[in-house]
């Protein structure tokens, strides 16, 4: 016997229907605007029920096949840790640096920010251990960090007629989640300005996803409803 869905976990059903959203979408089930006006009230929506009726009149389910590829596009990307260098410096005085796209975060950063402005942008990283430490040294600099909602930070700083904002706040253990990469920043930060953003939502990158699996079948991959993926 199934458990009422009125019983199961909020989250739980909750992504089940935005994946049902997308796949229907992406399929041609439904319209650009009928997807977003669903996937807006999916969001907003805090009643298991409501949620189930979002997707009542839909044909495709989401199955291990769509998961792989939501997965694999939406996830944090990992490389073989014994592959990549264990720590890196980076110096930043009276300069601008920026950090970002598809690189490599070792276990361990040292920086140093000296009157400059740094950015470092997470993204679309690829983490080498789910566990990174950044060691941060900003006097009367400006440090931007930017992580994807699906990594957490914690912030551990000393802080000297300074800024420090974390919007990206650790929401406790990961449990549920063993791979949820995780950035601990400690350091110093001197008359300076360092802030912890989320620069592009999880609901952005999903109707991204939605986009791009819809503009694979407009050009004529899967016109076959049972040939889902390929």
């Amino acid at each position: 016997m199934s458990v009422p869905i009125a019983d199961r976990p909020l989250e739980q059903v909750k992504e089940e229907v935005i994946d049902q959203l997308i796949l229907n979408y992406s399929h041609g089930e439904l319209s650009a605007e009928a997807f977003e006006r669903r996937l807006d009230a999916a969001y907003d929506s805090t009643e298991q029920e409501y949620l189930a009726s979002l997707v009542a009149d839909l044909p495709l389910q989401a199955d291990p096949r769509y998961q792989s590829e939501k997965a694999a596009r939406l996830r944090p990307q990992y490389s073989r840790g014994d592959e990549q260098p264990a720590a890196s410096t980076m110096t930043t005085i009276l300069s601008t640096d920026h950090r970002g796209g598809d690189w490599v975060v070792p276990k361990e950063m040292q920086i140093k920010n000296v009157l400059g402005t740094l950015e470092l942008d997470f993204s679309n990283a690829i983490f080498s251990h789910p566990d990174v430490h950044i060691h941060l040294n900003c006097y009367v600099g400006s440090c931007e960090i930017y992580v994807p909602e699906g990594v957490d930070v914690v912030t551990q700083t000393t802080n000297i007629i300074a800024s420090t904002v974390n919007k990206r706040v650790a929401l406790g253990p990961r449990s549920q989640d063993r791979q949820r990469p995780r950035i601990l920043l400690t350091g110093r930060n001197v008359l300076g300005s360092v802030e912890i953003s989320v620069k592009r939502t999880m609901k952005e990158k999903l109707k991204s996803f939605a986009d791009s699996l819809r503009t694979l079948f407009d050009d004529g991959y899967g016109n076959d409803k049972s040939d889902k993926y390929y």
